[in-house]
């Protein structure tokens, strides 16, 4: 237990600022307490000040951070804002753990991250919770330890947001390009977008096929189908949609030596082959292909499978990176997620959106960021309700 106490400030008092003050409020978050609330809406104020009496409350966030009442802030706001606050929290010595997704856009998100690294003295990280879910941190741990040989190719399916039109209606910036930045891909999928690339590595290009306005009433993508390339012949798949009331969310991964399947995050099959595919398929001969085919070859011998179930509980993860976040500023524990990481998913989602918008593949690693903020701000006109961005 330390003694030391960061005074958080949120800015954005919405339905994610509310529950990170409530975490605080209550005790939740070791080595952390509630020292300031920001929003522009004067609705909130008194609501702010009836469920923790006592926290300051500013309608302006540069006020707040220039107030002295907070060591560090959370950015629960629209996502083109992120940056912008993040860079001015960040310039003033104020610890920014900024929300998922980082920004919007790729330009905006180097200009945040570069300014961070000139200022390193001062805490950057990123709401990366699933980070912590103990699914993902024991299958990273699994990947990185080489058991299973290197990634072949990789699939994840993420259809489990559901939105029906009056999700799209309640907010008139909501699924714009000008107000939001885009759809599904940077409303909903950019913990899977992250979590993706910390199992798997950053993909090198990407081929994409999205559908905007498909099934709902909206400007931006409601369904995406993207093809990546992780480079030495590894490949994967993803797919996420707001329209399928089932749902689905199914994570597989095949390596060398074994086979990740992931069901509704919380069921893991893991199996794991008697020596490398190469190997076993280099041993088989003509006889054994027969067999094989005839059915009479007991693969099971080849492989064992072990299945594990793991429990959610909500809320747990985003205490423990508010937990890490203090700890960091207090003692310099190591971040779950360092703020300049951010830039993956905003890229890779970029990068599917402009390889719908040209019909070609994106390279990832020399991403095109002026061609993309082009295609965007082409867009933000054609709405008319925002102004374009630079």
């Amino acid at each position: 237990m330390t003694d030391k106490s960061v005074r958080l400030g949120i800015i954005g008092f919405g339905a994610q600022g509310g529950v990170y003050a409530g975490f605080i409020a209550e005790g939740r978050v070791e080595g952390m307490s509630l020292g300031a609330i920001c929003d522009i809406d004067p609705a909130k104020k008194p609501l702010a000040e009836e469920q923790h009496p006592g926290v300051a409350f500013y309608d302006d966030y540069i006020a707040m951070l220039d107030s002295g009442d907070v060591d560090a802030v959370v950015t629960t706001v629209p996502h083109y804002l992120h940056p912008e606050m993040t860079i001015a929290a960040i310039g003033k010595g104020i610890h920014t753990l900024t929300e998922k997704p980082a920004g919007v856009y790729t330009k905006q998100v180097e200009q945040m991250n570069e300014f961070a690294a000139a200022h390193p003295e001062t805490t950057f990280a990123i709401m990366f919770n699933q980070r912590t879910n103990p699914v993902y941190t024991d299958l990273k741990a699994l990947i990185d330890s080489g058991e299973l040989g290197r990634l072949r190719h990789t699939s994840w399916i993420i259809t489990t947001w559901w939105r029906p039109q009056a999700y799209y209606d309640q907010s008139e910036w909501r699924a714009t390009w000008g107000g939001e930045g885009g759809g599904v891909l940077v409303n909903q999928a950019p913990h899977q977008l992250d979590l993706w690339q910390w199992l798997a590595g950053t993909p090198q290009k990407v081929f994409a096929k999205l559908a905007f306005g498909f099934q709902r009433d909206i400007a931006t993508e409601d369904e995406v189908n993207a093809l990546v390339d992780f480079g030495d012949g590894a490949t994967g798949h993803f797919l996420t949609s707001t329209s399928d009331i089932a749902g689905t969310d199914r994570l597989e991964m095949l390596f060398d030596a074994g086979k990740i399947v992931v069901d509704a995050s919380t069921k893991v099959t893991i199996t794991r082959l008697t020596q490398d595919e190469r190997s076993i398929s280099d041993s088989m001969s003509v006889a054994d292909v027969g067999r094989l085919f005839k059915g009479e070859m007991n693969t099971a011998d080849l492989f064992s499978t072990e299945v594990k179930e793991y429990e959610s509980v909500w809320g747990a993860q985003h205490v423990d990176v508010l937990t890490n976040f203090a700890a960091h500023i207090n003692d310099g524990t190591a971040l779950i997620a360092d703020g300049a990481e951010g830039i993956n998913g905003v890229r890779l989602a970029s990068g599917m959106q402009l390889s719908a918008w040209t019909g070609r593949e994106i390279d990832l690693v020399d991403f095109p960021a002026e061609e993309y903020l082009t295609e965007l701000n082409q867009r933000i006109e054609a709405e008319g309700k925002y102004p374009t961005r630079s």
